[in-house]
């Protein structure tokens, strides 16, 4: 057996594959299904890695270009795995009007991350987006998933700051 039939061997076993293939069949294995299964791969992985992309791009019969070109497009998809926890801002016009600038370098000096980085132990990602969408709510944040609006630089680094110090903790009593 090949190296290359052994590690296609290997992505049969992997029920993150397998779950990829399951919307793909759903959706026929249709090209237009491109986005909706490169969501999945990100839910499943966290992340969409060079094989994630190349595997897609064979099982929609597309070039991975095209793969390439709709995960670099839309903002929501990352390349790189994210922290244990996630902080999204807003850079809308509404938002930045309002300060989320300030609430991203409040966050990136307070725990050491850059904008669209995640810091050494793996802990905690910052990213920023152009549009959440709620610009009635402005400056928007996403902190774990939970939307939260009209968010203050310092309503934000405590709820993160809470958030880092309860994982520690729970870290630290596990071993």
């Amino acid at each position: 057996m090949t190296t290359q039939e052994k590690s296609g061997a290997s992505l049969l076993q992997d029920e993150r594959y397998k779950t990829i293939d399951r919307t793909i069949k759903r959706l026929n294995q249709r090209e237009d299904a491109l986005l909706e299964v490169l969501n999945t791969a990100q839910e499943v992985f966290g992340y969409l890695p060079q094989p994630v992309l190349r595997y897609v791009a064979q099982q929609l019969h597309v070039p991975l270009s095209r793969v390439y070109g709709v995960a670099t497009f839309y903002h929501m998809f990352t390349f790189e795995p994210l922290g244990e926890h996630t902080c999204i801002v807003c850079a809308g016009t509404a938002c930045h009007v309002k300060g989320s600038d300030r609430i991203i370098r409040t966050l990136s000096e307070a725990f050491n991350v850059q904008p669209g980085g995640t810091t050494a132990d793996g802990s905690f990602s910052l990213t920023v987006t152009r549009c959440l969408g709620s610009c009635g709510l402005a400056p928007v944040v996403v902190i774990d998933g939970q939307v939260h609006g009209k968010a203050t630089p310092e309503g934000v680094y405590a709820q993160v700051a809470q958030i880092l110090t309860v994982a520690e903790t729970l870290k630290q009593g596990a071993r």
